[in-house]
């Protein structure tokens, strides 16, 4: 129990602290392709720039606007935040270390149902959003809430139909099954190209990441669904957009490239614990590559229009996402029949 709440804890801060240093790894590279420095005050490199935001998002004067829904208006963030990080439970962050003789896995919860509980999370996510903009009692917030309620509905549909097909292959619903499947044949990118894409499109949307930054779009909604938020609740949410990149950024490595399966490492002869570590590493080697991904098409593309967005979603996305499941029921039956 007590290793277990270790675990939990340091997991906590881990993923605290990655998000935070994703803040200053946008930033620079930001500044890497429009021909900047970035942050380089604050400590050397600039290292301590994201502790210094949070002191400066602390030190703000916090401001609610009186017409607001007081309880609401605090919700909101809170609800972002707290979805964002309950995700990160169901997730397998290395096999089973050997703790003189106790085994000890580096998964807090293996629920059966595992990869639905993080659609649920996120389901949940989209409440924060919703509350925050209706109870500023602020037109243009409220718009950005209606955009990224309707955006993240559209684009969960054809996210959650890309598993599907990856479901047909694998059995299972069991995040740790499906590493240790791929463990033990291929990794699911080389069987779902097409529901890897558009997983990858849908995550985008889902994290309120340019192109699909609609619901915060500065010139059109001011902030967004957070315009009247300030001080730590402006700060939470957007430490929970960082959070959630994160955790997609985890998922996609998990559901698509191994996970922690490194190939090969089985077969060099190390101890269960160092294998174990290693397959770790790389596993935070693949989610550091996806959050650069994340950052390097923000600083690339062009926002989409909000019809130009949903048609993507609706027209787009989802039927290929159909065809894509269709394509794999027919290719299971010609390979394993019913």
């Amino acid at each position: 129990m007590i290793p277990t709440i270790i675990f939990l804890v340091t997991l906590l801060l881990i993923t605290l602290g990655v998000a935070a240093y994703a803040t200053y790894a946008e930033r620079k590279v930001a500044a890497f392709m429009q021909d900047r420095i970035g942050p380089d005050r604050a400590g050397p490199f600039g290292l301590l720039q994201p502790i210094a935001d949070g002191v400066k998002m602390i030190m703000k004067a916090d401001f609610m606007p009186a017409s607001a829904n007081r309880w609401l208006f605090f919700m909101g963030p809170a609800i972002a935040m707290t979805t964002a990080l309950l995700t990160g439970v169901v997730i397998p962050w290395g096999g089973t270390l050997d703790l003189n003789g106790t085994p000890f896995s580096l998964q807090i919860a293996d629920p059966d149902i595992g990869i639905l509980y993080v659609f649920a999370m996120v389901s949940i996510g989209v409440y924060g959003i919703m509350l925050g903009g209706w109870a500023s009692n602020n037109k243009y917030a409220l718009l950005g809430a209606i955009r990224a309620a309707s955006q993240m509905v559209s684009y969960e549909l054809a996210m959650g139909m890309s598993i599907v097909a990856l479901v047909i292959l694998t059995g299972s619903l069991s995040l740790n099954d499906i590493v240790l499947q791929q463990q033990a044949g291929y990794w699911n990118i080389i069987y779902q190209p097409l529901g890897f894409l558009l997983f990858l499109v849908c995550a985008f949307a889902e994290c309120n990441r340019a192109p699909f930054d609609l619901p915060e779009c500065e010139t059109e909604l001011v902030g967004g669904y957070h315009t009247e938020y300030s001080s730590m609740k402006l700060g939470f949410y957007l430490f929970a957009e960082y959070v959630n990149m994160f955790i997609s950024s985890a998922v996609i490595s998990t559901l698509f490239f191994g996970g922690y399966d490194v190939p090969f490492l089985q077969d060099l002869g190390l101890s269960q614990n160092i294998t174990v570590i290693l397959g770790t590493v790389g596993f935070f080697l693949k989610i550091t590559f996806f959050i650069f991904f994340f950052m390097w098409i923000r600083w690339t593309l062009p926002r989409f229009r909000y019809d130009q967005l949903m048609n993507l979603g609706w027209k787009a996305l989802i039927p290929l996402s159909i065809l894509n499941v269709l394509l794999t029921g027919v290719g299971y039956y010609l390979k394993n029949g019913f």
